[in-house]
């Protein structure tokens, strides 16, 4: 006869990973300006947002029938750990933080300088 054993799991634990979360509106207007100074400037043109148990995705795209050159994820807090926004490109962490607006501080400063021509 076999033994089954029991796992006990925090209960806090256990909605935060099957909480579907959610960007707020605060956020996603942070998130939506950054998207239209990028396609201002003909780099950006496409975007997306996901929705998962304990994640939260925007993603952009440079093309739209490419993978995302930039993912700005939230992630549901824990019993073990807050709440946290990662910049990613593609498996590579690029910035992780406790608020959108430092996680997004990436971009202001890694937007390049466009000279323009005479004229």
């Amino acid at each position: 006869m076999s033994r089954k054993t029991a796992t006990v799991h925090s209960l806090g634990d256990y909605r935060a990973r099957q909480r579907t979360l959610y960007f707020t509106r605060a956020e996603l207007n942070q998130l939506l300006g950054l998207y239209s100074l990028h396609v201002t400037r003909g780099v950006w043109r496409d975007y997306a947002i996901d929705h998962f148990p304990g994640l939260a995705r925007f993603s952009v795209f440079r093309h739209t029938h490419e993978a995302p050159a930039y993912m700005i994820i939230k992630t549901a807090a824990s019993a073990s750990r807050p709440s946290e926004f990662i910049v990613q490109t593609g498996r590579q962490k690029l910035r992780v933080s406790r608020n959108l607006a430092e996680a997004l501080e990436y971009f202001r400063s890694h937007l390049r300088l466009v000279a323009s021509g005479p004229g």
